[in-house]
């Protein structure tokens, strides 16, 4: 019998991994890249994913709201448009926008954020800004499942990296997202063989 392929979903900020993303994906049999999301005024991500011949468009939290609509709606309508296109499992990757209990409801344990840290060390923006500052000597990044905190889920995967000297945020960041692309591969390919489990806080690969 022939596996269903993980139809996935990715929503970004700029969408600097999501090249990477694509790679993986196109040379997986078991995954579909079908959509890809930014919140950004402007996202270089949407045209790349658009020349791709991947569903790709904007949705901004601030033209929701100058049309006089609610968070929760936002969220809700964001939800309804996932599961219109039956999508199975859902990456934020530079998506900074925390989704509430009802958006998450409707993906059970089917949501997974990549953070340029290791959690729980310096959660929300600007963690490469905030590993510099406090004078970390290594840092990373975190793959999660997403709830309704920020940076807090379960943890699948992380990797370190070693801060030096003569880091600046873009030197930092550059070393950080190739570790994000690494796990974020690994885990979408897991996620597509049902090799990912979670129990409580607990995440075990089989």
């Amino acid at each position: 019998m022939k596996k269903k392929k993980l139809n996935l979903a990715v929503l970004i900020g700029k969408g600097g991994r999501l090249g990477a993303l694509y790679k993986c994906c196109k040379k997986d049999p078991l995954v579909d890249l079908a959509l890809v999301v930014s919140h950004k005024k402007e996202s270089p991500g949407i045209g790349k994913a658009k020349k791709w011949g991947i569903e790709s468009f904007y949705f901004r939290l601030s033209d929701w709201q100058r049309k006089g609509k609610s968070r929760e709606d936002y969220n809700k309508e964001l939800a309804e448009i996932l599961k219109e296109r039956k999508i199975d499992l859902v990456v934020m990757a530079g998506w900074d926008l925390v989704m509430d209990k009802n958006f998450l409801s409707q993906f059970p344990n089917k949501v997974i954020n990549i953070h340029p840290s290791l959690c729980p060390a310096f959660p929300g923006l600007n963690a490469e800004k905030q590993a510099l500052d406090y004078g970390a000597k290594i840092t990373g990044c975190t793959l999660h499942f997403v709830d309704e905190g920020v940076d807090t889920g379960p943890i699948i995967f992380q990797e370190a990296v070693k801060v030096t000297p003569d880091d600046t945020i873009e030197s930092l960041r550059k070393k950080i997202h190739k570790k994000e692309e690494k796990i974020l591969c690994k885990a979408i390919k897991l996620f597509a063989r049902n090799r990912i489990k979670i129990e409580g806080r607990k995440v075990w690969i089989k």
